[in-house]
């Protein structure tokens, strides 16, 4: 089966969604399929090859679609250039040769739009919803159109609009990354991470959702324990400058902003954490009910135990079984859940065990599996 995997994004990024799409082509490609990767051409300042950049094997084709590149745009007119650089890019899809038995799989629902007006078989992968998306859709593409979504509740609301030829498929990872790592204080020697202290650690990028303010509130209220230091790995260095003047000016002493890390390096630093932590906020409805973090898949990998915020995107993977729920947006309900880890080793241990157990549901050769048992029906 040929499936052309077409996004309009930079490839590679530091953000998520560029791993998870360069591994969902992967995954594809194990299963005996032939799969191109369409992407434009946008300025980058990572170097590397997306192979090289993300650690996967290069079992598929990249193609970079010629396009007018205005994202820098951004500066001076705000979301406007994206949405242009986005009918550009649609545009040139237009006139693009693919094979007409090639399935089209795409995260963008212009591209969906059209690849459909071209007599293709599109599938729409789904990570958000929206009115505009709800109205988009009805005007202009048939409710028979295959979706795969993110999470359960992103495809629910998307049935409840009328699109039910769809399917929940959660993110994973791939297991064996955290197979023979180092001893926890070993991997913290070699990672130049304090080892006589206990270390709560925050993985990802530093968006308002995603709760690392409220990861800074808590550190503060830890200010006057030595021995316990929160370690914030992830954003962009603009990101990570805001943040560490933050916590200068706020004299906040027991935290460390690492920055960005590859790929590769993530399950060390995860190894080598006593408690991690997931405090998306209840600010979007992506947080409250879409996301399916990647990063969430790699803690409950990792056997180290996990404390998250108690949203109805959360809880279709943890629960109070695998890991501490806690309210979301409050430090101090963040900061007991701290407090009951450290000074309750079986019961986080058990908790970190549990969720080791049942991330074995999520690796990314099931969710390859499960897209494609569906797209082929």
């Amino acid at each position: 089966m040929k499936i052309i995997y077409i996004t309009n994004a930079r490839i590679p990024t530091e953000k998520a969604h560029g791993f998870q799409i360069s591994k969902t082509c992967e995954k594809f490609s194990d299963f005996g399929n032939e799969i191109e990767l369409w992407i434009p051409y946008r300025k980058n300042d990572i170097t590397d090859n997306l192979f090289d950049y993300y650690g996967i094997r290069k079992n598929f084709k990249v193609k970079k679609i010629s396009c007018l590149d205005i994202i820098f745009l951004s500066r001076y007119v705000g979301p406007f250039a994206f949405y242009a650089q986005s009918l550009l890019f649609s545009m040139k899809l237009f006139f693009e040769k693919a094979e007409k038995d090639s399935i089209i799989y795409s995260r963008d629902i212009l591209t969906v739009l059209v690849f459909r007006l071209r007599g293709f078989d599109v599938v729409y992968n789904a990570h958000n919803w929206s009115k505009k998306m709800k109205w988009f859709m009805k005007i202009f593409l048939n409710k028979d159109l295959k979706i795969v979504c993110n999470s359960e509740g992103t495809r629910k609301q998307i049935a409840k609009d009328g699109f039910t030829n769809s399917i929940a498929v959660p993110n994973g990872v791939d297991l064996e990354d955290f197979d023979n790592l180092e001893d926890k204080f070993e991997i913290r020697k070699n990672l130049e991470l304090p080892v006589d202290k206990k270390i709560i650690m925050y993985v990802g990028h530093l968006y308002e959702w995603k709760g690392v303010d409220v990861v800074l509130d808590s550190a503060k209220l830890f200010c006057g324990k030595k021995d316990v230091i929160f370690v914030i790995i992830g954003g962009d260095e603009e990101e990570r400058k805001k943040y560490v003047t933050k916590i200068i000016n706020e004299s906040v002493k027991n935290m460390l902003f690492l920055g960005h890390k590859f790929k590769k390096d993530i399950p060390m630093y995860l190894k080598s954490a006593d408690i991690l932590l997931l405090p998306n906020i209840a600010v979007t409805k992506e947080s409250v009910n879409y996301t399916s973090p990647i990063k969430m898949f790699e803690y409950m990998a990792s056997g180290v135990p996990i404390i998250a915020s108690n949203l109805p995107s959360i809880r279709e993977i943890l629960n109070k079984k695998n890991s501490f729920l806690v309210e979301p947006n409050n430090p101090k309900a963040l900061v007991g859940g701290i407090e009951k880890l450290l000074s309750d080793n079986i019961f986080a241990e058990n908790i970190a065990g549990n969720a080791k157990k049942d991330v074995k549901k999520y690796t990314w050769d099931e969710y390859a599996k499960k897209i494609l048992n569906f797209i082929t029906i």
